[in-house]
C-alpha cells in the first residue's frame, strides 16, 4: 500500500516521496549480498519556505540517514527528491555541486566535521560575528574552542554559501543544556533574518518543542506520526509517540508523571516485522492479524495531523508508572 501524500501549510520547498535506503548486509570470503538494513523505507514528507520540521525518533530509527540521502551524502536506494521543483536524485556534477549551495547540512559533531589543520578564519572568512563569535578567532584552529564554539562555527560555514535549506543532524545533543539554549536560539534568528528551512533531526523533544512548527515522528524507517508541534504534543495518536512524550523530563521533580513502557525491544532494520513495523510492541486493543500484514498508509486523521494505523488510534493510553 503506497504512503500517502502529506499535506503542508505552505508551500514546499522540499518535496520527499517514498524515500528508501537499504544497506546491503555481505558475508563470506566473497561478500556476497545476504539481506540488507533497511535504514529507510518509505518516507514521505515536505518542507515549507521558511518551516521547521523536526524528525524525532529513538537512535537508529533512520533520521540521520533519511537527512542525509536527502542531501545525497548517501545515496538513496529509490524515491523523488524534489528541492524547489527540480529533482534532486537526477542531478549529476557541477549540477549537483550548483544544487548543494542551497542545501547544507549542521553535524552532530561539530569537532569531526572540521579539518584540525584549517584554521578558523581559512574555514569561513566572514560570518563568525553572526553567530556569535569574535573576529580574532578566525586564526584559530578547531582544537582551541569548547564544543558550544564549534557548533557555532559550523553554522557559520553552513551559512557560507547562502542556502535556503540545512538539515541540523542532532546539533545540539552532545552540547550542554545551557548551551543548547544558545545554539537553539541562534538557529530560531537566523531563521527569520534569511527565511531559512529546517530539517531538525532529534531525539530530545524537550529541544524540539522550542524549535519545530510541524514534527514527524519515526520508527524502524517509517514515519508513523506527522501533526503540527501544538497538535502532537497535545494530542499524540500514536503509542509509540505516547511513550515518547512521556519519557521527557519536566522540570518540577515534585511533579506526579506516568511513563508509558512499550512492551518488548525494537525490531532489527535487517529484518523487520511484515505488516505495521509497530505492531509487536503495539497496546492497541484493537489490534488483530490485520496489523501484521497491512502496511498502514500515513493518513489525515484528523486536519494536517497525519497517523500510520489502520486501526482507530488512541486518544489516551492506560500505562504502567515507571
Amino acid at each position: 500500500m503506497s504512503i500517502v501524500t502529506t499535506k503542508t501549510p505552505v508551500v514546499p520547498l522540499l518535496e520527499v516521496r517514498n524515500l528508501i535506503k537499504h544497506f546491503p548486509i555481505r558475508t563470506g570470503l566473497l561478500q556476497r549480498t545476504t539481506g540488507a538494513v533497511q535504514a529507510v523505507n518509505g518516507v514521505s514528507f515536505d518542507v515549507g519556505a521558511g518551516e521547521t520540521l523536526a524528525l524525532v525518533g529513538e537512535s537508529g530509527c533512520g533520521k540521520t540517514t533519511t537527512g542525509r540521502s536527502i542531501l545525497r551524502l548517501i545515496e538513496p536506494t529509490s524515491g523523488t527528491v524534489r528541492f524547489d521543483g527540480t529533482d534532486v536524485l537526477a542531478l549529476r556534477g557541477e549540477a549537483l555541486r550548483r544544487m548543494r549551495r542551497r542545501m547544507q547540512i549542521i553535524f552532530q559533531d561539530p569537532y569531526g566535521s572540521l579539518n584540525p589543520r584549517m584554521t578558523i578564519g581559512a574555514a569561513i572568512s566572514t560570518l563568525l560575528d553572526e553567530v556569535g563569535l569574535r573576529p580574532e578567532y578566525a586564526s584559530r584552529y578547531p582544537h582551541e574552542f569548547s564544543g558550544g564554539q564549534r557548533q557555532r562555527i559550523g553554522i557559520a560555514r553552513a551559512l557560507a554559501v547562502e542556502p535556503s535549506f540545512i538539515v541540523c543532524d542532532e546539533p545540539v545533543s552532545a552540547l550542554d543544556v545551557s548551551v543548547q539554549a544558545q545554539v537553539v536560539n541562534l538557529l530560531r534568528d537566523l531563521q527569520r533574518e534569511r527565511g531559512l528551512s529546517y530539517l531538525f533531526i532529534a531525539h530530545d523533544l524537550a529541544v524540539v518543542a522550542h524549535m519545530a512548527d510541524r514534527v514527524a515522528v519515526m520508527y524502524l524507517g517509517r514515519i508513523v506520526e506527522l501533526a503540527p508541534r501544538r497538535t502532537l504534543f497535545s494530542t499524540p495518536l500514536m503509542p509509540y509517540t505516547q511513550a515518547l512524550l512521556s519519557a521527557v523530563p519536566v522540570p518540577d521533580p515534585t511533579a506526579k508523571r506516568q511513563r508509558i513502557l512499550l512492551p518488548g525491544d525494537p525490531p532489527s532494520p535487517a529484518n523487520p516485522p511484515s505488516g505495521c513495523v509497530f505492531h509487536p510492541r503495539c497496546p492497541n486493543p484493537l489490534k488483530d492479524a490485520d496489523c501484521t500484514r497491512v502496511v498502514p498508509p500515513l493518513e489525515e486523521k484528523s486536519p494536517g495531523h497525519f497517523v500510520a494505523c489502520i486501526k482507530q488510534p488512541l486518544l489516551h493510553l492506560s500505562s504502567n508508572a515507571s
